[in-house]
């Protein structure tokens, strides 16, 4: 794994990474290795979250109609 260092940080800036990295519970350096994890690792494929959102509506929609569900449940206690 690389290393990486940063030289010639503007002061304001250092001291809003630490406190970023203490609201978050790590370390400065745990911190800045997540921002730059964050901008420059490419986005999820949007295609392959589409499909399998489609998948997923599919598998849903071949239940039963809830309006089915409701009516027969309302036509019971009627009955009753």
């Amino acid at each position: 794994m690389g290393q990486l260092i940063v030289r010639e940080v503007d002061d304001d800036i250092a001291r809003a990474l630490k406190e970023r990295a203490a609201a978050n519970g790590r370390s400065a350096e745990a911190e800045h290795r997540m921002i730059l994890r964050e901008v420059l690792q490419p986005a999820p494929d949007m295609t392959d979250f589409a499909a399998a959102a489609a998948r997923l509506r599919a598998r849903l929609h071949a239940g039963t109609d809830s309006v089915e569900l409701i009516r027969a449940g309302r036509a019971e206690r009627s009955d009753a």
